[in-house]
């Protein structure tokens, strides 16, 4: 039940597919059989849009549709997409609330309860509406649905990511199993679930990373990541200071998993990449400063905002391995 992670310019072919991400603008196509999260954002590089990534797997997965999620299942590992429409009596933080609530009941339908990693895209994701910061109502719908499923939201919580794209529904994308998800924090950074109360009602829920573990594999999922140290955005104005942080960011993050895995150590150079950029003019100093620390690892570049409004570029990224033979 091995999960194959699959990034071309080149469509998906009709087979295995668990699910997939679209990156890029435009995409008019006609969705595929299995679940698909548009990503409504610019490419700036690999010189092709769109850009498949899908998840693969080795036999063939039950497909089914929940609450407006489109979801598949191969063994014991689920992947699912559901966007809601904001209008004028929805607001982001009821749609944020919504979605993971549909969610959550799918989880439990399916046996499958641990959520491992998930992909958040949004419109307008620092412009304040009635009062708070919209990326501020999706952390605080996203939390209610937590606490309303019974969920933890300190401590063992997924691997995540939330930028903002130029328009569209609230976007979610996740990955979850049978099996818990262990989760990865920075030594340089407070949890984000701890942050202070001057970051909006409610703290994001998400770890920095999470490790996860299928049937022979191991996968590091590491989250949305900035110029952020202790809680504080640092090096304003400068976005290769910016892309420099947030990399020194991920590299604690690797040593924090080193230390948690069996498996050994990840370097920089074995990752795969997002990097989101919010001026599309920075991306010769943004890839120049990537260039210079992760080599000629797979690194895909968008343009989007940021969950702060002072940062210029936030990072994902992750890895998968087969684990070792006892």
């Amino acid at each position: 039940m091995a999960l194959i992670f699959h990034s071309s310019a080149n469509p998906v072919a009709a087979g295995h597919v668990l699910g997939e991400s679209l990156v890029g603008e435009p995409w008019n196509g006609a969705r595929p059989d299995w679940p698909l999260q548009p990503l409504r954002a610019p490419l700036l590089s690999a010189g092709s849009t769109p850009w498949h990534e899908a998840w693969l797997v080795d036999s063939p997965p039950l497909s089914g549709e929940s609450e407006g999620i489109r979801w598949r299942r191969q063994g014991d590992q689920l992947f699912g997409v559901i966007e809601i429409d904001e209008g004028p009596d929805v607001g982001l933080q009821a749609a944020s609330e919504a979605a993971y609530a549909r969610l959550f009941r799918l989880l439990d339908a399916q046996g499958l309860p641990h959520l491992w990693r998930l992909w958040n895209y949004m419109a307008d994701i620092n412009q304040d509406q009635q009062g708070l910061e919209r990326y501020r109502q999706f952390n605080l719908g996203r939390a209610q649905a937590f606490e309303g499923a019974s969920r933890c939201v300190v401590g063992r919580v997924p691997a995540a990511c939330a930028l903002g794209v130029r328009s569209g529904p609230l976007s979610v994308a996740f990955l979850a199993g049978s099996t818990p998800a262990v989760p990865v924090e920075n030594p340089r950074q407070v949890s984000a679930f701890l942050y202070p109360g001057e970051y909006g009602p409610r703290s994001p829920t998400f770890s920095r990373a999470a490790l996860v573990y299928p049937p022979g594999q191991e996968l590091l999922f590491i989250s949305g990541t900035a110029s952020i140290v202790g809680h504080q955005s640092v090096h304003r104005g400068d976005v290769a200071a910016q892309t420099r942080e947030s990399l020194d960011n991920i590299e604690a993050v690797l040593a924090e998993a080193q230390r948690l895995s069996p498996q050994g150590a990840f370097a920089l150079a074995d990752l795969s990449y997002r990097v989101y950029i919010r001026h599309a003019a920075d991306l010769g100093v943004v890839r120049a400063e990537m260039a210079g620390r992760v080599a000629s690892a797979e690194t895909l570049y968008l343009q989007a905002d940021v969950c702060r409004s002072e940062l210029l570029v936030e990072i994902e990224a992750q890895g998968l391995r087969a684990t070792q033979a006892a």
